[in-house]
């Protein structure tokens, strides 16, 4: 795709993190956005920025891991601008978890598997087949995360499992295109190539009524900002650096230009802990627990 100049982009979690920066990269350019969201004033505010730079954006209360709210969001997205180039499902929390696996309370595993997982079918089962009959070129865009993608981090199981199984859906998507000869190109996006500074780590202020935490989890070790997770990286002796939003953003749209499957700038210690893991497997070895910093 060698421009985004009135092509339509469709953008879940889109009002903040990865989301927001990606939609008014987008807008930048003269793209048309829709950016959906379950926080309403978060959406009204990136509408906003957007329309202020000159954009083209309609906003759309929506919740990815409903089926018929992704179907609403396609419907929806469909009568305000026609034909669709480029989908990112994008939206995603983190359960916070803490402590042993096997303790973690049933409601933090459904949530995040019904955002991050179900929420990525969800959207795949909305807005795939009209791609696919569109049979103009479209990119599908899903955000994974090295950590479960590529390597497990034990700090955070629940996160990490949602994410191979989104790695895995991604891949097999794009093997089913290869197959179909099919314009519609899909994308792996990694956000990095350092963790990347958004609101991820204050998931819990969108989470759903119907799945309340676990009032017996210990808050000691609450994590609700990039600050917080910086502070206590720097407890143990590690000094984590940050991507902001943005400048993943401008990475994202190139290797989209550039027409890259793997959207995944890497770090050297995560580069090496991906070999490191390959090698393991290929040599039957111990896994080692990676260390970030």
């Amino acid at each position: 795709m060698e421009h985004f100049k009135d092509k339509v982009a469709v953008i879940t979690g889109g009002a903040s993190g990865v989301g927001r920066s990606i939609g008014l990269a987008l807008a930048r350019e003269g793209a048309k956005i829709v950016i959906a969201d379950v926080e309403m004033s978060a959406i009204e505010k990136t509408v906003a920025d957007a329309k202020a730079i000159g954009g083209d954006a309609l906003g759309i209360v929506a919740d990815v891991s409903k089926a018929d709210s992704m179907c609403a969001l396609a419907k929806k997205s469909i009568e305000a601008y026609g034909d669709i180039h480029l989908v990112f499902a994008n939206a995603g929390v983190g359960a916070g978890e803490v402590g042993n696996l096997w303790d973690y309370h049933d409601n933090d595993w459904s949530w995040a598997l019904n955002v991050n997982v179900w929420g990525v079918i969800n959207t795949i089962r909305a807005f795939m087949p009209r791609l696919i009959e569109q049979n103009i070129e479209a990119h599908f865009v899903i955000t994974g995360s090295t950590n479960g993608g590529m390597i497990n981090i034990p700090a955070s199981p629940i996160y990490s499992v949602t994410k191979a199984a989104v790695q895995s859906i991604t891949e097999q998507l794009y093997f089913q295109m290869q197959m179909m000869d099919s314009p519609v190109k899909i994308n792996a996006l990694f956000p990095g190539p350092h963790p990347v500074s958004t609101g991820i780590y204050n998931s819990a202020r969108n989470r759903p009524a119907e799945l309340p935490d676990d009032p017996a989890k210990p808050t000691d070790t609450a994590i609700r900002s990039a600050e917080d997770m910086q502070k206590l990286m720097e407890k143990t002796g590690v000094k984590l650096e940050f991507t902001s939003p943005d400048e993943f953003a401008e990475t994202a749209l190139q290797d989209i230009r550039d027409d890259k499957f793997w959207i995944l700038p890497l770090t050297e210690v995560l580069e090496n802990a991906i070999k490191d893991r390959n090698e393991a497997i290929i040599q039957r070895t111990p896994l080692s627990i990676v260390a970030l910093g």
